[in-house]
């Protein structure tokens, strides 16, 4: 209270001007000479005052810069060289939506689909327990590393398993782990953002691998190898984000041939295992591979809540202990409040029911945005409508501008992705990623509505540079 009353005080003089002495002072606010000169002492440290011994205390000058002299950050340029992460894309989608905006962007489901209330429970629990604030083990704890094997069953043990704080950091992890910087890397095109930043900081070459609405073309794959040089490929073989789709069983068995015929690895981001809307959701391709040519990741956060940052990697042989010995050198390990809640949360009574109330939801909620695109686009508008996951991927006239249209959609109050982001060269089309899961039901409708009126207006031959 002293402090805030002398730092007013302090502004109420002009530079230079001196405060009242410290008796004066006591007698002013009813306290003590060591409050006094404790609250002096702490202004002075903060550079708004200056104490001279003998003297007495005077306000010290504002540090002021020429209205015509702006601080010159150009020399940063020269020090750190070219970027290799664009400044868009994965920040864009990471940013706060606007307030007002229907936010058909977002990455993550609202909290009324987020297991929020299991979550914190969990937390609270885990908080208290006995050696959680200590230091994990680097793989993870026991527990959670048994979880996420017996949840992909056959060959998978739990000394397989790494638990990572969440997805993202896992994609980060097995480029950095798996490839050297200046290789290739295959990449679908389009892919995940969050994929193409990563192996862009890793200093990857993307090399894009053609798609279709059952996936990866294992034909492309094959060729792709065997052009390229590269011996990783990146795939996110079900409810692929952004496009929603799913390999067949026997595409699946055809990319594991491709890779393993080329000497290659494959990264399979099983990213919403837990959203998917089938009864028996296709397996991963790690259960069907017997010689360590996969590199398995999947993700809680999406099935849970943002806060709650816990994945997993699964991997065999030396890449297993190379991916090991780079998560220690970047994090050590994961918290571990983090993993017990997690552990707790996936036993709980309630997870079965908060999937199976999530899943309906979103099933719901796509209903509504697949209805209202083509309603106002036509059916071409929707090539495929997703068994899983939380976006729709949207086909417009290759004519018109993708990122001119999400401009001017936000400009309109609805907030999109502009496909051009998820292409790892340039796009095929224009296209756009609509989220289900990031906005009100209720608001869908509008949002689509706010976006038809935004591309009416859309100059079809604009094109961004």
């Amino acid at each position: 209270m002293v402090v805030q009353a002398l730092r007013r005080a302090a502004r109420r003089l002009p530079a230079g001007g001196r405060l009242p002495s410290v008796r004066a002072l006591m007698a002013q606010y009813r306290v003590g000479p060591g409050t006094v000169r404790q609250a002096m002492a702490r202004l002075t440290d903060e550079g708004v005052l200056d104490a001279r011994p003998g003297q007495g205390t005077f306000v010290t000058p504002p540090r002021t810069t020429p209205a015509d002299e702006p601080a010159d950050f150009s020399w940063q340029g020269l020090a750190l060289g070219a970027s290799r992460v664009p400044s868009d894309g994965l920040t864009a989608l990471l940013a706060a939506p606007v307030s007002g905006a229907v936010n058909l962007a977002g990455g993550y489901p609202l909290p009324d689909l987020q297991a929020v209330s299991l979550v914190s429970r969990a937390m609270q629990r885990a908080a208290r327990r006995p050696g959680v604030w200590g230091r994990m083990p680097l793989e993870g704890i026991d527990g959670l590393r048994e979880w996420f094997a017996a949840q992909l069953g056959g060959p998978i043990s739990a000394h397989e398993v790494i638990v990572t704080p969440g997805s993202q950091s896992a994609i980060t992890t097995a480029f950095s782990a798996l490839a050297a910087p200046g290789s290739a890397v295959l990449v679908e095109s389009p892919s995940y953002v969050g994929a193409l930043v990563a192996a862009r900081l890793a200093g990857l070459r993307l090399v894009p691998v053609p798609t279709d609405r059952d996936g990866v073309r294992p034909e492309m794959l094959q060729q792709a190898l065997a052009t390229s040089g590269a011996r990783l490929f990146y795939t996110q073989p079900t409810h692929s984000n952004p496009t929603g789709a799913t390999l067949s069983a026997e595409r699946r068995r055809q990319v594991l041939d491709v890779v393993a015929a080329a000497g290659a690895i494959v990264i399979e981001d099983d990213w919403c295992r837990d959203l998917s809307f089938e009864r028996s959701p296709v397996r991963p391709l790690i259960t069907a591979d017997r010689h360590g040519h996969c590199v398995y990741l999947r993700s809680l956060t999406k099935s849970t809540a943002p806060g709650l940052r816990i994945g997993a990697i699964v991997a065999r042989g030396a890449a297993l202990a190379r991916l090991a010995a780079c998560r220690a050198a970047a994090e050590f390990f994961v918290s571990g409040p983090l993993q017990e809640a997690a552990l707790e949360v996936v036993h709980s009574p309630g997870w079965a029911k908060h999937l199976r109330d999530l899943r309906a939801a979103l099933v719901r909620r796509r209903d509504v945005l697949v209805g209202a695109v083509r309603q106002a686009f036509g059916d071409a508008a929707v090539p495929l409508v997703p068994t899983g996951g939380a976006h729709v991927w949207v086909r417009f006239d290759d004519r018109l501008d993708d990122g001119s249209l999400a401009a001017d959609a936000a400009a309109a109050g609805v907030l999109v992705s502009a496909g051009r982001q998820w292409f790892p060269a340039e796009p095929t089309g224009a296209y756009l990623r609509l989220s289900f899961a990031s906005a009100p039901e209720t608001q869908l409708t509008k949002g689509v509505e706010l976006l038809a009126s935004a591309a009416a207006g859309t100059h079809p031959r604009r094109r961004s540079r």
